[in-house]
């Protein structure tokens, strides 16, 4: 039976990982590889890399410093958890692990704009003309051309935090109208923000800028960020009975604890920031938790 079986190979789940494998605890990784900061092509908020860091060599690095201290990353899916007393039974396809705790990083996944596909979506993507994240990016769309695809209290509270940053905004609907209450309407119309009908649905890269069919025809940005929510990867936990928010978060304790007693969270899959640091954070919170419990259980003395 390990100690802890880590489910997300993103910067959560490495660094649980890097501090679990440091507190000598007998842990596993798993990992199918779909960390959405693989996606970034270079991030520059995260502190400690002044020119910025492709996300793909930010998870490197903690790979390799996991490692160091003999955590391993294992290419597996977890299909399903299961409780085995105090402790869990963690399937995999055709396999099935054993371990007195469980810590979830697995994440969320931005929903993608309607009807672009996915190569059009990565080129876009390395060449900053689709964001996803103002609270990381926004600097770098100062006083640039933007769009926001995306309509209601969502889309509006978007467009409003990026227009901190540059006065040429413009609201998309992804359908055909936009769904906007009067408030809605008064904010966006205060803060000097275009609306603009949709439907969405065809995209072209224009040099370094993506192209929109809205109704009034193709509009070109130098950045469009969708803003049409994500879906938060916390399945196995509810299917075991975790508590989560009616968005999917999951609920956890200030140690990041969930109502399970044993399994923890970390991550963008709990309420928070959404930001590498934040999850980093937890994660060095929720495995000091595990150490300090598993100490309390079967005593972890060398």
């Amino acid at each position: 039976m390990d100690d802890c079986i880590i489910i997300g190979g993103g910067p959560a789940g490495l660094t649980a990982a890097i501090y679990l494998a440091r507190y000598h605890l007998s842990i596993r990784l798993f990992d199918c590889g779909t960390s959405r900061a693989a996606l970034i092509p270079c991030t520059h908020n995260h502190a400690g890399y002044p020119e910025g860091i492709k996300g793909t060599d930010l998870l490197d690095r903690m790979r390799r410093q996991a490692e160091k201290y003999g955590a391993h990353r294992e290419e597996k899916r977890v299909e399903r958890l299961e409780r085995e007393g105090e402790g869990f039974r963690v399937h995999t396809q055709g396999q099935v692990f054993r371990a007195r705790t469980v810590l979830l990083a697995t994440g969320v996944f931005n929903l993608h704009p309607p009807g672009m596909d996915d190569e059009l979506h990565d080129a876009a993507l390395f060449k900053g003309a689709l964001r996803y994240c103002p609270v990381c990016d926004g600097y770098e769309v100062t006083d640039k051309r933007v769009a926001v695809i995306g309509t209601h209290t969502h889309g509006t509270a978007e467009a409003i935090f990026i227009r901190g940053f540059t006065k040429d905004l413009t609201l998309i609907a992804p359908d055909a109208e936009h769904d906007l209450d009067a408030e809605c309407i008064a904010r966006l119309d205060d803060a000097g923000i275009v609306r603009v009908d949709g439907p969405c649905g065809r995209y072209r890269l224009e040099g370094d800028r993506l192209a929109v069919e809205t109704a009034r025809g193709w509009m070109s940005f130098d950045s469009v960020y969708p803003a049409l929510g994500s879906h938060i990867r916390s399945e196995l936990a509810v299917d075991l009975g975790a508590a989560a928010n009616d968005d999917g978060r999951l609920e956890v304790t200030d140690h990041l604890e969930t109502s399970i007693a044993g399994l923890f969270a970390a991550g963008d899959v709990v309420e928070g920031l959404d930001q590498i640091s934040h999850a980093m954070g937890q994660a060095g919170v929720a495995a000091t938790r595990i150490r300090n419990k598993l100490a309390g259980e079967v005593g972890l003395l060398r």
